[in-house]
Order: C-alpha cells, then structure tokens, then sequence
C-alpha cells in the first residue's frame, strides 16, 4: 500500500483502521511522496494508493481536475479501480 503515513493521526478512524489492517496481514508500506511515482509501482506491482482527507485537509489534498481524473483513468484503463471515497 502507498500513503503519507505522517498525516495518520489526522485521519478518520475507518480509514487509520484500515491501514492497520494492511500492516498486521504483513503488507509493506511503498511511499514516495510522488503520486504519479507511487501509482505507477501500483499499476506495476499491485496494491493500493490512498490519499485520504484528514481533519487539516476536510476534503483532501489531490486536485481532481489535473491529478486525481488523470490517475483514475490510467488506473481504470490498465484493469484497476478508483474512488472518491465518497460513494
């Protein structure tokens, strides 16, 4: 999995919740601080880039229109899933 695991106490229960989980079932962490770097070992190796709102950034960091749109369509286009998070 790949995210800024800085901002964890931040984070909403259920989402520090599940990067727990991925840690105790002995999944390694993978973070670059560069999205288009980290989506790419993710589309290379499998995995999970998340990128969750905290209680700084109610909304989240990652601009839709130029960072999350474009990473979404290379993701869904190579066979992978992407959200919001919000549905």
């Amino acid at each position: 999995f790949s995210c800024n695991e800085g901002n964890s106490l931040q984070w909403d229960p259920p989402i520090l919740k599940y990067v727990e989980e991925c840690k105790d079932n002995g999944y390694a962490a993978r973070y670059v601080g560069s999205m288009v770097s980290d989506v790419h070992r993710t589309l290379l190796y499998g995995g999970i880039f998340l990128y969750p709102a905290d209680k700084k950034s109610t909304k989240g960091k990652l601009r839709v229109l130029y960072e999350g749109f474009p990473m979404a369509l290379i993701t869904e286009q190579a066979g992978g899933v992407s959200s919001t998070g919000m549905f």
